[in-house]
């Protein structure tokens, strides 16, 4: 009777594993390097995937395990690819997070990755007990996903493609075909230049991108590029010809959408046709119909469309930006209507998206989209912990930074998970970052008094299984009547949505206001200019994880905070995801 207990554990142990068992393994071989390309005409070096821009898609169904052997072959950097959505339960060492999760993959260097695409979310009782949880939803994390390069700016170089996950069940919508698209907006100069601007003194911004991309396609004016530059500019190169989503009239379609851009807020709508919203980020919403819909770099939603319109008519599917005063031209797809010719242009104007700073029609948009009832789980109703984050834009030492709670990220050599799982000492400012900004009587409206930050690399250290809520409080930037979406994404987790609201956030009466009965289940979320945006997510995945904002400057200027939890029961690091830092002399770099 004695060993029963242990039967018991290791009982557990078999059913918490089992799926990776019984799912599919999908091999994955890729060589990264930069390779010329015109994706808006003009002939630049983008980042490839085996010698093709945008990456390959990857799909699994749920249970299902995938396997990246990915060799680094450009000669002169870095590189680490983020599975973004993938909350690498178990494998936090994959998570794709240089200095965070894993060493970057050297020039010349292969590394593997490997994840479950999970069905089962292992849990821990207080005492430090296995529980496993089995989901009662088989389809849980069915859904779109993406993934892309986390190293310095390379997700702007072009370092991106699809991750589609399906569901081992049945879903709750129907369709009869699937196109998918990632949105982009596009620069001419290089990932390198773009950097070295960012950190300057005074600072060079790289200023609005050139072309906004829907599927690595767009168009850039050629006929603006003087003859005397050194770069080609084709405007009927085959590479950036539009994009072509090919329907049969009458027929109803799952278009997947998601963006990857740098800096821009979009808008995406097509010619003539509504779209009927039924997922976002892996999670099922309430079926909502909308004319346009605001795409959030880090966000990736499934809409439903109908080709019900003329079958003798192509339409555009067009892309603008919100957000900010738009300088960039409007990025076009073309709706084909079969057997319509694929090059056959639309004869009418793009369509319009709504106006750029119409802020309230942002908000009004995003407010509507909730759970799906008996398909997600609901929030709890208390957390443990709450975190105040005042986002501001600052200097240090006369460079431009940005920071939260006046603390600049900045990532250390050694990578956390290792530096905290294996208690490597003076990796890390251990000293705890503060939970709210002071004073709390900021004035949010206009810009800092005293512009000047710290930088910082401390962790927020929670708790195994606690109710963690974060509060995203924006300002003013250093520029006088200016405040900025941000869009944050939280890595290891997905987060309720519980509200969002303008001006400074009230702890005392905002969180009335919160929606505990279907608030929707996402990896990113707005934060919309003066206002505020409250998260809320359990600290259930053993690990070290990132949230930050998801424009590439933003992040890479410091806007980003570490979370940790449960590092006692993170599994054996691979030596092949250490090497550096600090690490370099306590693990050998091998597979």
């Amino acid at each position: 009777m004695e060993r029963a207990p242990w039967l018991l554990f290791w009982g557990l142990v078999v059913f918490l594993f089992s799926p990776i068992c019984e799912g599919k393994v999908h091999y994955h071989k890729w060589k990264i390097n930069y390779q010329s390309w015109a994706p808006d005409c003009m002939q630049v070096q983008v980042i490839s995937i085996n010698g093709k821009y945008p990456g390959p898609t990857v799909r699994a169904q749920v249970g299902d395990t995938i396997v990246v052997e990915l060799e680094n072959q450009m000669p002169t950097e870095n590189v680490v690819v983020h599975w973004h959505g993938i909350r690498q339960i178990g494998t936090p060492w994959n998570d794709g997070t240089p200095s965070m999760s894993q060493c970057a993959i050297n020039s010349g260097e292969t590394y593997i990755y490997r994840f479950v695409v999970e069905k089962v979310i292992p849990m821990f009782d207080k005492y430090g007990g296995l529980v496993v949880r089995r989901l009662d939803w088989s389809a849980l994390i069915a859904g779109t996903y993406f993934y892309h390069g986390h190293y310095g700016l390379q997700r702007s170089a072009g370092l991106y493609g699809s991750l589609i996950v399906d569901p081992a069940g049945k879903e709750p919508f129907s369709y009869d075909g699937e196109l998918s698209i990632i949105l982009n907006d596009w620069w001419h100069k290089s990932a390198y230049e773009q950097a070295i601007g960012l950190s300057s003194n005074p600072f060079v911004w790289v200023g609005e991108p050139h072309s906004l991309l829907i599927e690595g396609r767009g168009k850039f004016n050629c006929t603006t590029v003087s003859t005397d530059s050194s770069n080609t500019c084709n405007a009927t190169h085959s590479q950036c010809l539009p994009h072509v989503l090919i329907v049969k009239p009458g027929k109803t379609y799952r278009l997947r959408i998601a963006s990857v851009a740098s800096l821009s807020a979009l808008n995406f709508l097509i010619q003539g046709h509504k779209m009927t919203v039924v997922e976002a980020d892996g999670h099922y919403l309430e079926p909502v119909e909308v004319d346009n819909l605001d795409v959030y770099s880090g966000e990736s939603y499934s809409v439903l469309i109908t080709a019900n319109q003329d079958p003798a008519n192509n339409y555009w599917a067009a892309l603008n930006v919100r957000g900010r005063l738009p300088k960039t031209p409007t990025g076009l797809a073309i709706l084909n209507y079969l057997p319509n010719p694929s090059a056959e242009l639309p004869t009418s104007p793009p369509p319009a998206s709504p106006l750029w700073n119409d802020f309230a029609y942002s908000k009004a948009l995003a407010k509507k989209l909730v759970a799906l009832k008996g398909h997600e789980e609901v929030p709890p109703r208390q957390s443990h912990r709450q975190l105040v984050f005042l986002n501001t834009q600052n200097k240090i030492n006369g460079f431009l930074k940005w920071a939260i709670n006046n603390i600049s990220l900045v990532l250390p050599p050694t990578p956390y998970l290792a530096a905290m799982k294996y208690k490597i000492r003076n990796a890390y400012d251990t000293t705890p970052p503060p939970d709210v900004y002071a004073p709390r009587n900021y004035n949010i409206t206009v810009p800092p008094p005293n512009p000047n930050a710290t930088e910082g690399n401390g962790v927020y250290v929670l708790r195994m299984n606690s109710v963690v809520d974060v509060i995203l409080q924006n300002a003013n930037t250093l520029t006088p009547n200016n405040s900025e979406i941000h869009p944050w994404h939280l890595h290891g987790h997905d987060f309720w949505i519980l509200g969002y609201g303008d001006g400074v956030f009230d702890p005392a009466k905002d969180p009335k206001k919160y929606n505990l009965v279907n608030p929707p289940l996402r990896n990113t979320a707005a934060l919309f200019p003066y206002g505020w945006t409250a998260l809320r997510f359990k600290a259930d995945n053993p690990g070290v994880w990132a949230f930050h904002c998801h424009l590439e400057a933003h992040l890479f200027m410091g806007m980003g905070v570490m979370f940790a939890e449960g590092i006692e029961r993170v599994g054996r690091i691979p030596r092949s995801s250490m090497g550096c830092g600090l690490t370099r002399n306590k693990f050998m770099r091998h597979p």
